[in-house]
Formats: structure tokens, sequence, C-alpha cells
């Protein structure tokens, strides 16, 4: 699109640039336009980031399948868009939907709210995850944050809490990594972009694939326990 164009395309976006009403017509135009432009771009920043970190990817997802393995829990937290994604990762590994894969202990530290506002009350919003990952959190457990701007000062107390620990770091991100690509977690997946909602759409992207591969890595050792289950009962395997 060159300048003549991109100008037209604004102009009828937000009228109030210019002070002219835009008509029906150009308006339609310009929203279909914008459309294809956003899903170009999602296309191309999440082509990106699975082209240059698959290893990365994996070797995270190697590290979540060790930790149920040695019987530790995943524990997630985030703010704002990303806590949403942190319920939607705790719900994806406790209830799975997918036929076969057995639910694994996970849980969203932003899911109470009474232990969130009385944190943030009594000693500041940013020791919200910190003081819970104190607690709750074991040497054999996960914790993952998301943050699209990687400085959320909240989950990096938390973070430094959890390596305290010992337990697993995992970051998701986005634009350059902020303050979490320099904290020394065991793994930071960047989103390379400056869009809040590109990173986020990322995101989801990311965490499911990460979901499907830990099963995978889970398989051998999921046939052999239900193999022995089923020898000792009698019974199938049910799946709610």
């Amino acid at each position: 699109m060159n300048k003549t164009e991109n100008n037209s395309s604004l102009n009828a976006l937000y009228p109030f640039l210019t002070n002219k009403k835009s008509d029906v017509a150009s308006m339609n135009q310009a929203l279909l336009d914008s459309i294809e432009q956003k899903i170009l771009q999602h296309k191309l920043i999440i082509s990106d980031f699975f082209a240059n970190n698959n290893q990365a990817i994996v070797d995270c997802a190697n590290a979540i399948a060790t930790m149920y393995k040695n019987q530790g829990q995943l524990f997630s937290m985030g703010n704002g868009g990303s806590s949403s994604d942190a319920s939607h990762i705790a719900v994806e590994f406790l209830h799975p939907v997918t036929t076969g894969r057995p639910a694994l202990p996970a849980y969203d530290l932003s899911c109470d709210k009474t232990v969130m506002t009385a944190i943030a009350n009594d000693v500041g919003y940013h020791q919200v995850y910190a003081r819970q990952v104190a607690t709750l959190v074991k040497k054999n457990d996960a914790l993952i944050g998301i943050s699209t701007s990687g400085n959320s000062e909240n989950l990096l107390k938390a973070f430094a809490q959890a390596k305290k620990i010992g337990a697993v770091t995992i970051a998701l991100t986005g634009g350059n990594g902020g303050e979490m690509a320099k904290a020394g977690l065991d793994h930071c997946l960047i989103v390379n972009s400056d869009s809040i909602h590109r990173v986020q759409e990322c995101h989801v992207a990311i965490y499911h694939v990460l979901w499907d591969l830990v099963h995978t890595l889970l398989a051998d050792d999921r046939g052999s326990s239900a193999t022995t289950a089923n020898k000792n009962t009698g019974a199938e395997d049910e799946i709610c």
C-alpha cells in the first residue's frame, strides 16, 4: 500500500482526524483492508516465532514433562489479558478436552480474588504472586508467567522467589523480552512484536503447542501406567 492509499484508509477509519465524515462505502473498504492487514501481520508474527524458536519450545516442553514425571505441579500467573491466558493454561492441563489425555495438576495463581486483594491491600500488588509462590510452589514444580512486555514487577518478583525454591521458571513475553529476558529464567519465549494483540495471539498458540508436546512426551509413561492399572482392575480407563 502506497502513502496515498494508506492516508485514504486512515482517513476513512478515523474521520475525526480531518473533521470530515466518511461515506459508508469508504468506511467498509477501510475496515476490510484493516482486517486483511491484521490477519497478514498475525500470520507473519506466528510463522516467524515458530521458525526461530522450535527447539526452545521443545526444550520447554521437556522441562514441563520432566516436572510432571517427578510428581510436580504447574503454576501460572499474569496480569490483565495475560491473567486470562494464565487461567487458560491451567484449565488446558487440569481439564484436557482431547480424549485420552489425562488431567495434570495446574493452578492459576490469580484465581483466588480474596488472596489477591488481601496481599495487594496489605503489602502491595507487586507481591500478589511472590507471596503465593513462597507458600505453594515446591522444588519439583514449575511456574509459568505471561507478560506482553516482560516487565511486570509482580511476575518478576514471583520468578525470583521460584528460583530461590529451585522450581522451573518459564516466561512468555513480547517485544525484546523486557526484564524477564535478563532475569536468568530457565525458559523465556519471546514473541518479537510490539503489538500487544499479536503477541497475545501468539502466546495462545505457544501454550497450546506446549500442552500437546508435554502429553506426547508423557505418553510412554502414561501407557505403562494405564496397562498396569487395567491389569490390576480389569477395567478400561474412563474419559470424562
